[in-house]
């Protein structure tokens, strides 16, 4: 039974009591209307609900009687052991061992889509995350970002929601100028310009650009800095696609800001854009110059999308059309997730929102995370002054450090240590996880050998206390889900694996799934196979939504 079921069981009984006490009224219950909690003390039962407490009142009773009334009747349903009331008409509600159990053959046949749910379904969301300049490699900060943007976009599918991942790639403008003549500077062996971008990764760049255009240094200067702008581009491009791939980090669309500067019929993007913001009366001009009137919308100051003295748009223009774009392309909701150093771009964003038509406080999402730092970790070798991301993967590992990333709220500065990441001991979250499962596979290979299998499910025979606790934590897992999505906080998902892990390990050690030495096989023994298998299901589903793996052996 679970919460679905015992909800449309108390609708069941509760539907007449209501009746029967107010029959002139219509109260119109459904299911979703009654809501459950694991209590604290798992001594008072497997759920709670205060449904008594949400009705008295309209009903004009006192809330244990009413909740008295409802225990009587629950406690007839079948699957249904005991229904208490407690404290001022909480209903304590205890399942009998067959349907607790019955749970762990339901997630066995669900597989990988248990887990899974409904509660995004109608939400077409952009997610837009670690976005760095095509100018250099991807550095631990961009790190944090991707585990964390890649984990809740598997959350949110998995939660239902219509969801593409981005990647904005900022190749417009003037540092791409400077990216061009600093590798166009290293191919000639001059020095890297006032304002470029030195570093080894640099030098690498230009003699892969020469290798592939040997006649650069023979092109006029124009078309020098333009060839080697572009090749390099399109180099450093795919090796932090390629970064991002080995990290298991996912994009949907690498969406290039040049596509909005872009002059197609004589109007760009940006153009088309501000004369949208126009039509909507939020532009105006002052002192020469063209503005967005952001201040209607909350924003600090009005923003300037062309200067006086220029033809060129500002950064907030091409932030306006990319806006729009996603709009336009039936994203609804927009998620920003943002470095710690972008905090005043919240406003600015959530104002053209509104400039956009759209609801600043339902449209539009900005995430600021926090900074993180690797103890010991060493600058670039390539790069000088960063911590990249392949050193980084290199050092600790996809999973420990795609773990820990996702362990902790983004709006937390986080400090890990890779020397405990790199253990393998319990103190080690990660493996903690990953050997529960890996130990769950254990089981079931010895079980095989022993002549246990999955022939016989008996669900009333998991009365164990640790198996009415572990069952309690699956049955769990879905709500999790739901709620690290719509909180957009997959450490929600983590903590409750080392959870589940934990109550696997002690199960583990107080159940055996094969016989001891000589006695036989017994139903009990496939029963808790079952079991087994359903928990190293979860883990690895858990695992899964955080692009971490889940090793069959450790």
């Amino acid at each position: 039974m679970n919460p679905d079921s015992l909800a449309a069981a108390l609708l069941a009984v509760l539907t007449p009591i209501v009746e029967r006490r107010r029959p002139e009224e219509s109260f119109d219950l459904a299911a979703g209307d009654v809501a459950f909690e694991r209590p604290k003390n798992r001594d008072h039962g497997d759920w709670a609900t205060n449904i008594a407490m949400k009705l008295a009142k309209r009903l004009g009773v006192n809330p244990r009687e009413l909740g008295q009334e409802i225990a009587d009747a629950l406690a007839e349903v079948e699957g249904v052991a005991s229904a208490e009331v407690a404290g001022p008409g909480f209903i304590n509600i205890r399942l009998d061992a067959a349907a607790a159990g019955a749970l762990a053959k339901t997630i066995v046949d669900a597989g990988d889509a248990y887990g899974r749910n409904q509660t995004q379904v109608g939400n077409t969301i952009n997610l837009e995350f670690v976005s760095a300049n095509p100018t250099g490699p991807l550095h631990i900060g961009h790190t944090r970002w991707a585990a964390l943007g890649d984990s809740i976009a598997r959350v949110l599918k998995a939660s239902g929601a219509d969801l593409v991942s981005e990647y904005y790639v900022n190749d417009a403008g003037a540092q791409m100028d400077k990216f061009g003549a600093s590798v166009l500077a290293a191919a000639k062996g001059e020095p890297t310009p006032e304002g470029g971008y030195p570093g080894q990764y640099i030098a690498d760049l230009a003699q892969a650009v020469l290798a592939e255009r040997p006649d650069l240094l023979e092109l006029d200067p124009d078309a020098q800095l333009a060839t080697a702008r572009e090749l390099a581009y399109a180099r450093q491009l795919g090796e932090i696609q390629q970064s991002l791939e080995t990290f298991n980090v996912h994009f949907d669309v690498f969406f290039s800001e040049r596509t909005l500067h872009a002059k197609e019929g004589g109007a760009s993007a940006i153009d088309d854009a501000i004369d949208r913001l126009a039509a909507q009366g939020h532009v105006f001009e002052d002192g020469g110059a063209v503005w967005v009137r952001t201040t209607t919308f909350g924003d600090d100051k009005d923003r300037v999308v062309r200067r006086s003295d220029s033809e060129i748009y500002t950064y907030f223009a091409a932030d306006a059309a990319y806006y729009l774009s996603k709009s336009d392309r039936g994203y609804q909701h927009k998620i920003y997730l943002l470095g710690a150093d972008h905090h005043g771009y919240v406003h600015r964003l959530k104002a053209l929102a509104g400039a956009a038509g759209d609801d600043p406080q339902k449209d539009i999402e900005v995430l600021i995370g926090q900074l993180v730092s690797v103890n010991g970790a060493r600058l670039s070798k390539r790069a000088g002054n960063i911590i990249e991301m392949d050193d980084l993967i290199s050092w600790i590992g996809t999973d420990a450090l795609r773990y820990s990333l996702a362990r902790y709220p983004a709006d937390s500065p986080l400090a890990l240590d890779p020397e405990q990441l790199r253990k393998r001991t319990n103190d080690n979250p990660v493996f903690y996880v990953q050997y529960a499962h890996a130990r769950t596979h254990n089981v079931a290979r010895n079980a095989v050998d022993s002549g246990v299998d999955r022939s016989t499910f008996a669900p009333e025979l998991l009365d164990h206390e640790t198996e009415s606790a572990l069952l309690g934590a699956l049955q769990e897992f879905p709500r999790i889900v739901a709620f690290a999505a719509e909180l957009r906080e997959p450490h929600r998902i983590a903590r409750y694996l080392e959870e589940l892990a934990g109550l696997y390990h002690r199960w583990y050690d107080n159940c055996r799934v094969t016989p001891k030495g000589d006695e036989p096989v017994e139903p009990v023994h496939g029963t808790r196979l079952w079991l087994n298998d359903a928990t190293g299901q979860v883990l690895r589903n858990g695992l899964h939504l955080l692009g971490v793996s889940a090793p069959e052996r450790m």
